[in-house]
């Protein structure tokens, strides 16, 4: 299933799933038994997804998937946790050694938005704003202690994310990654949550940024040096992670920072990222005075 959140003019958020070209609201569909909210649907866990194909697959209406708004998916998460420098081809660009243990920092859930909102900043905070296509794993039950043989069972689905980044600020002496990483609108998700069962290999996967057009990063998510059992792994044995929490898996090789001369985002320019069966993220750049 792809699923979405999404909303019309005046109207609060709701959960929907996207059928060709139409978006089913599964909470009317399924008389109120299904929750409206994203995150609560993912916490009603398995009976709350078989329901939700069940319907899929005998709604016959919906609403034009063109006529609302896409929130993310996922709009109010516990945390996101990322993982940096998780690409040998990013590793070979940055010319750095594979890190010996995995990457971590946090994104704040202030920081989301959906595909066709605006990423924006301030022209006096930073002046060198970066893109970063990833993979976007999405948690669907309570994980702690997770092996890696059972990481894939507490997996709900993917998404797009991009991992906007002002480098300026990241990397000022002090670690500053959190306050680089953090701004509000860096985290874009989306454009629908596809669930884990229509993914047969996570790690073997197109990844691809473009930017006003043009191939920025193209690689494969078989370029991951900890894959996503191991991460689950790694991270639920020092805490929990809940539904709906998400886990953004790295970039490949291409980012602005690394290119000779580096390339920055701008006022105007549109960025999508789009992995191999996720459809396409795809935000514009706005920068305030």
């Amino acid at each position: 299933m792809k699923l979405v959140s999404y909303k019309s003019t005046g109207e609060q958020a709701h959960l929907g799933a996207i059928k060709d070209d139409r978006i089913v609201n599964l909470h009317r569909a399924s008389a109120g038994d299904l929750p409206d909210d994203m995150l609560e649907f993912l916490k009603a866990g398995e009976v709350a997804m078989q329901t939700a194909r069940d319907l899929l697959g005998t709604a016959d209406d919906g609403i034009p998937a063109d006529s609302v708004k896409l929130l993310s998916p996922v709009t109010n998460p516990s945390k996101i946790i990322a993982i940096g420098l998780n690409y040998m081809d990013h590793i070979r660009e940055a010319d750095i050694g594979v890190p010996e243990l995995a990457t971590m920092f946090c994104k704040y859930p202030s920081a989301i938005i959906g595909t066709d909102a605006d990423i924006h900043w301030s022209r006096g905070l930073t002046q060198q704003v970066d893109y970063e296509a990833e993979l976007a794993v999405v948690i669907g039950k309570a994980a702690k202690d997770v092996s890696e043989a059972n990481a894939y069972d507490y997996i709900a689905g993917y998404m797009n994310c991009n991992d906007v980044s002002a480098r300026d600020l990241q990397f000022r002496p002090g670690d500053q990654w959190l306050r680089g990483k953090c701004l509000d609108s860096f985290c874009p998700l989306g454009p629908c949550l596809v669930t884990s069962d229509e993914i047969d290999d996570p790690h073997n996967l197109s990844i691809k940024c473009m930017l006003n057009g043009q191939l920025m990063q193209d690689s494969n998510t078989r370029e991951m040096i900890y894959r996503i059992p191991y991460l689950i792994e790694y991270l639920s044995e020092a805490f929990t992670l809940l539904p709906g929490d998400v886990i953004a898996t790295g970039t490949p090789h291409g980012v602005g920072a690394f290119r000779d001369p580096p390339i920055w985002l701008g006022q105007g320019d549109v960025v999508s990222v789009e992995v191999e069966g996720l459809g396409s993220l795809t935000n514009r750049c706005v920068i305030r005075d």
